[in-house]
C-alpha cells in the first residue's frame, strides 16, 4: 500500500534545494572516489541492519550537504500504479501506469525520478533528474512514454546523522546510475547494488555468514 499521506502530503515539504540552487558538498570530508557528497550515489543496508524502515534498502541519495540529506528507497514497490491512485489524489484519471514505490518513513510529496531536462527541479546524476512540483508530475504522467519512477515518502537525516551512521558502518556506497533507478527490477536491485559495493564480501553481508547485530563491531 502507498503510506497514508505519502502522496501530495504538502504540509511537510522535502528540504531539497531551489532549482539553480549552488549543490554544495561536505568541505573537508573525502568519500570514496574523491567526492565529499554522496549525491547521485547509492546507499544499501547491510543484511544485518535491525531498522525495519530500512531492510535490505537501496536508497538513491538525492541531496547532500553540510545541512543534512535525503534520498529515495529504490526497491519497495507498492503494487499500485499511478493510475490506481491519481484519481483520489487528483479527482481524475491519468493514462499512466508506472507503478509506485514507498520512498522512505517521512511524509512527503510524491517524488519522480525521471530523464526530462525540461522537467527538472534538481540534477542527481548522469542523465537523471528529480522532480517534487504537482506541476511537473501532471505533465510527466501525461505521457507514459517518459522513462520515470515514482515515489511516495523519503529518507531523510538531519545535519550529521548520515556521517554519523557511515563511521559505524551501516552503510555500503556504489555510484547511481539508469540502470539501478529505471532498468534493475526491484526483487534484484538489493543483490546487484550489495555486489558493486562489496565485492568479494558480498556473500558475507547478503547473509552468508554470521554478522553483529551491532554496525560498529564489523
Amino acid at each position: 500500500m502507498v503510506p497514508e499521506h505519502g502522496v501530495f502530503h504538502a504540509s511537510r515539504a522535502i528540504p531539497a534545494p531551489r532549482p539553480g540552487a549552488p549543490q554544495g558538498g561536505r568541505p573537508g570530508r573525502v568519500y570514496r572516489w574523491g567526492v565529499d557528497s554522496l549525491k547521485g550515489h547509492l546507499l544499501i543496508a547491510p543484511a544485518y541492519l535491525s531498522d525495519p524502515n530500512f531492510s535490505r534498502a537501496v536508497v538513491l541519495m538525492i541531496q547532500h550537504d553540510d545541512g543534512g540529506a535525503f534520498g529515495v528507497i529504490l526497491n519497495r514497490p507498492t503494487g499500485r500504479s499511478i493510475a490506481d491512485v491519481w484519481r483520489e489524489v487528483r479527482g481524475k484519471a491519468c493514462d499512466c501506469h508506472q507503478e509506485v514505490h514507498v520512498g522512505g518513513p517521512v511524509a512527503g510529496p510524491l517524488v519522480a525520478l525521471h530523464t526530462e531536462p525540461a522537467l527538472a527541479e534538481v540534477p542527481v546524476v548522469d542523465g537523471i533528474y528529480c522532480t517534487m512540483s504537482a506541476e511537473k508530475i501532471e505533465e510527466i504522467v501525461a505521457d507514459d512514454r517518459k522513462l520515470v519512477r515514482f515515489y511516495a515518502g523519503y529518507a531523510g537525516w538531519g545535519e550529521g546523522q548520515l556521517e554519523s551512521e557511515l563511521s559505524t558502518g551501516s552503510w555500503l556506497t556504489t555510484r547511481a546510475g539508469a540502470d539501478s533507478v529505471f532498468r534493475t527490477p526491484s526483487p534484484d536491485l538489493w543483490s546487484r547494488a550489495t555486489r558493486e559495493a562489496s565485492g568479494a564480501d558480498a556473500s558475507r553481508l547478503r547473509g552468508g555468514g554470521a554478522e553483529p547485530n551491532d554496525p560498529s563491531l564489523n
